[in-house]
C-alpha cells in the first residue's frame, strides 16, 4: 500500500495561483518575498535591466582601447547574443520545472536539484551572496565617489571626506529596502531604466562634442604597449565586457511575473537587451571615436582636463545625478538579493 510523502502539504488556491510548490512552512521569508507572482513581461524587463545594465558601460570605451575597433564590437556583439540565448534557455528550463512542479526560485534551487543539496548548501549559496555582498559594497562607493564629485563642482574647496559622501549614500537604499516584495521594485526599476537611456545620451553627447571641438585630443586608434602588455590588456579589455552582461536573479525575476509564464520572460529579455543594445554600442562607439586609446576606465575622466572641464559644468552636473539616481536603484536591487539569498541560505543550516 502506498504511504504519504510526510513533507507534502495540500496547497491552497491562492498558492497554487502564485506558483508555490512548497508550504508556507517549508517556504523561507527570502523565497516568499520574490513569490508575488503578479508580474507582466513588461515588468521582468525593467527587473532585468536594472540587473544588468549600470554605470559600469563607462568603461566601455577603454575596453575598446585596449581591443581595438573590430575586435571590440565583435566580442560586444557576441557576449549581447551569447548571454541573450543562455538567459532565455535558463528561463525555459526554469519554465519547465515549474511545470512539473519543481520551481526553482535561486540559483541555490537549481543546484540542490541538478548536483545534489550540499553543493547548494555549501557552494552555490554562499558564493552568491560573496557576489551580492561585494556587489553592495561597489555600489555604495560609487555612489559616494558620485556624490562627491557633484559637491566639488560647485564647491571646489569643500573639505567633506569621502567616507562622509559613502555614508550619506548609504542611507538612501537603507530606506527603500523596506519594501514588502521583489515585484514591489517594477516602479523603481522603470526609473532605473529611463536613467540608464538618460545619462548615456548625456555621455554620447558629450563624447561627440569634445570629438568635434577645438580641444579634440588626436583620435588615435593604435593599441598602445609592448606584445605581452597588448596581449594582457585584451584580456582586461574581454574581462571587462564580459561581466558587463552578468545578470545573478534571472530566477528571483522569474518568480515575480504571473502565471502562465511562457513568452513572459522572453520579451522582458527583448526590452532589456534593446536597451542594451541602444546604450553598451553608443557609449562605446562615441567615446572611443573621440578620445582613442586615450580613454580612460570610467569616460566621465576623458571630460575633464587637468580638472578643467571640457563640458559645461550644468551638463556634468546633470549626468552625475542621473548616474547616482540609477546607483541608489541598482543599489536596493542588490541589497535586496543579498536578503533574499543570506537568508534563504540560513534556513537550509
Amino acid at each position: 500500500m502506498a504511504t504519504a510523502d510526510p513533507s507534502f502539504i495540500h496547497l491552497s488556491s491562492p498558492q497554487k495561483e502564485n506558483g508555490v510548490s512548497e508550504s508556507p512552512g517549508q517556504l523561507d521569508a527570502g523565497a516568499l518575498f520574490v513569490l508575488k507572482s503578479r508580474g507582466s513581461w513588461l515588468h521582468s524587463g525593467y527587473h532585468l535591466t536594472t540587473s544588468i545594465v549600470g554605470p559600469v558601460i563607462f568603461s566601455f570605451p577603454f575596453a575598446l582601447s585596449l581591443l581595438g575597433w573590430a575586435p571590440g564590437l565583435l566580442i560586444t556583439t557576441l557576449q549581447a547574443l551569447i548571454t541573450f540565448y543562455s538567459y532565455n534557455l535558463l528561463s525555459l528550463i526554469l519554465d519547465h520545472h515549474a511545470q512539473l512542479g519543481k520551481r526553482q526560485l535561486r540559483f541555490r534551487d537549481m543546484a540542490r536539484d541538478i548536483l545534489g543539496p550540499r553543493w547548494g548548501k555549501y557552494f552555490v549559496g554562499p558564493l552568491q551572496i560573496a557576489i551580492c555582498y561585494g556587489a553592495v559594497i561597489g555600489c555604495i562607493l560609487l555612489g559616494g565617489q558620485s556624490l562627491k564629485f557633484i559637491y566639488l563642482l560647485y564647491n571646489p574647496s569643500g573639505k567633506m571626506q569621502l567616507y562622509q559622501f559613502i555614508i550619506i549614500f548609504g542611507t538612501v537604499p537603507l530606506f527603500l529596502a523596506q519594501i514588502p516584495s521583489f515585484h514591489s521594485l517594477r516602479h523603481i526599476n522603470l526609473a532605473s531604466l529611463l536613467l540608464v537611456l538618460a545619462y548615456s545620451a548625456c555621455v554620447v553627447a558629450g563624447s561627440i562634442h569634445i570629438g568635434n571641438s577645438r580641444n579634440a585630443p588626436n583620435k588615435d586608434y593604435s593599441i598602445k604597449g609592448s606584445k605581452e602588455n597588448r596581449i594582457l590588456g585584451a584580456i582586461n579589455g574581454i574581462s571587462i565586457i564580459a561581466t558587463t552582461y552578468g545578470c545573478g536573479i534571472i530566477p528571483e525575476i522569474q518568480a515575480t511575473i504571473a502565471p502562465p509564464v511562457k513568452g513572459k520572460m522572453f520579451k522582458g529579455l527583448c526590452v532589456c537587451f534593446g536597451v542594451i543594445v541602444s546604450t553598451y554600442f553608443s557609449v562605446a562607439i562615441s567615446g572611443y571615436w573621440a578620445f582613442g586609446n586615450q580613454s580612460q576606465p570610467s569616460i566621465l575622466s576623458n571630460f575633464m582636463d587637468e580638472n578643467r572641464p571640457l563640458l559645461p559644468s550644468w551638463f556634468l552636473l546633470l549626468t552625475n545625478i542621473f548616474t547616482l539616481m540609477q546607483l541608489v536603484t541598482i543599489t536596493v536591487v542588490r541589497t535586496l538579493h543579498l536578503w533574499n539569498s543570506g537568508i534563504g541560505l540560513l534556513h537550509t543550516y
